[in-house]
């Protein structure tokens, strides 16, 4: 059924796959709610989701069209990826704790390993290769802008509208990065890697020390999302001119 989906229209089958990820994270959020053991049934949807979809990747002699190998071009020549580890660690800089238990620490981990999986997967595999053959330029946007607008659902989880926000425009111009990264080296290995260490960072990050700098929890917000973004528009225009064009074909 994955395959005739998939051979119809890639993009549809990207589609699909984006529905059940953001419908299916989001109910389960509401199981695990129910059992007390929170990020435990999005943990294990996560993990379930991921197999199926490496299994078919791997089936299909697809790994290499999604993005996952190793990188086309030099870890050097890409900076060695600092601006992503830039990103992604500079919370921790801004004061860290957690309000989880140990075992919900432990699912809360385990689940960003495998949301950074399927995002990448999904939006910058699956979506952007679905749009990429008609329209690069179309797929680049699409792929990166409906990234940032799918962390929308958070704010039915409980988020305030200023966070969330910041949160879809963090996220747009993160998706942006990402996916001239993927267009130059080919792989997603790196933005998988970002992505888990970003996420799991950001969970136990409490911004404490920024926000008593700044005097306002929503200050921090505004300054630590400026950063992300002025730092991914850097990097960007940096692999734009340093890195040269690749045929995104397989």
């Amino acid at each position: 059924m994955m395959k005739k989906l998939y051979e119809k229209s890639e993009l549809t089958f990207a589609i699909v796959l984006i529905v059940i990820y953001v419908v299916g994270s989001s109910l389960l959020q509401k199981v695990s709610a129910a059992i007390e053991i929170r990020f435990a049934a999005e943990t294990a949807f996560n993990l379930i989701l991921s197999v199926i979809i490496i299994v078919f990747a791997r089936k299909n002699n697809l790994m290499k069209h999604i993005g996952l190998c190793k990188p086309e071009v030099s870890a050097s020549k890409m900076l060695f990826y600092i601006p992503l580890v830039l990103i992604a660690c500079s919370a921790a800089f801004f004061g860290i704790g957690t309000e989880f238990s140990t075992i919900e620490l432990v699912f809360r981990t385990t689940m960003m390993i495998f949301v950074g999986f399927l995002e990448e997967v999904i939006f910058r595999g699956f979506l952007f290769r679905g749009i990429a053959k008609d329209n690069i330029k179309e797929a680049i946007i699409i792929s990166s802008v409906t990234f940032g607008i799918g962390h929308i659902v958070n704010l039915f989880n409980g988020y305030d509208i200023l966070k969330n926000i910041l949160q879809i425009a963090f996220a747009v111009a993160i998706g942006f990065l990402l996916v001239f990264i993927f267009l130059r080296t080919g792989s997603l290995i790196a933005c998988i890697v970002f992505h888990i260490l970003n996420n799991s960072i950001s969970a136990v990050s409490t911004g404490s020390i920024l926000t008593n700098a700044l005097g306002s929890e929503e200050a921090a917000q505004i300054l630590f999302t400026v950063f992300g973004i002025i730092i991914s528009v850097a990097y960007i225009l940096f692999i734009i001119r340093s890195i040269p064009k690749r045929e995104i074909s397989d």
